[in-house]
């Protein structure tokens, strides 16, 4: 599987901005993400998908950057719907106001389970919560991206994607991306 490939707009431009980006993991040298569910690049257990229990899978990642007020997550699928034409990204879970102290989300996390002050935004099936991997054909690759942030983005209650990256400009310390596969045992 090839890397993910992006118009340049301005969130590359705000990460290389803040600093400099291992390309090979896909995220800012010095902050990482990872989960003890599944490996980089590895399939993600159907515990955490639409054919098990569809909880959102146990998330940890290392010190952000100094100045960090918050962090925000986004977990998307480009390979939407079939990763042999995709033709969409599929927004599936929007976290944002994720307090600077906290170095987790457990399994879980979703729905009321959240960090103190984080609060769910809208995904693409326009639910406030997680929504699992639930591929229609194929294998798709999940990128969880997680944001540390100089501001609190307060202004933003239950955002989509998009009015998460409208707010964003300017507030990029660091990203941190986890990715990883799934593919429905039962097409």
């Amino acid at each position: 599987m090839g890397r993910r490939v992006r118009p340049l707009h301005w969130l590359a431009i705000a990460c290389a901005l803040a600093g400099p980006i291992d390309r090979a993991a896909g995220q800012d040298a010095g902050f990482a993400l990872h989960s003890s569910a599944f490996q980089p690049g590895g399939p993600i257990p159907s515990r955490y998908t639409c054919e098990g229990l569809d909880l959102s899978p146990p998330l940890a990642w290392t010190e952000p950057p100094p100045g960090t007020r918050s962090l925000a997550l986004v977990l998307e699928d480009p390979d939407a719907p079939d990763p042999k034409a995709p033709q969409r990204t599929w927004v599936h879970w929007v976290v944002v106001g994720i307090p600077s102290q906290v170095r987790e989300l457990a399994d879980g996390a979703s729905g009321s389970r959240l960090p103190p002050g984080a609060r769910h935004g809208l995904n693409d099936w326009k639910r406030s919560d997680y929504g699992g991997p639930c591929p229609p054909i194929g294998r798709h690759r999940y990128f969880f991206e997680l944001y540390a942030l100089d501001a609190t983005l307060s202004e933003l209650s239950s955002p989509t994607k998009p009015e998460l990256e409208r707010a964003m400009p300017g507030h990029v310390l660091a990203r941190a991306e986890l990715v990883g596969t799934y593919e429905k045992t039962q097409p």
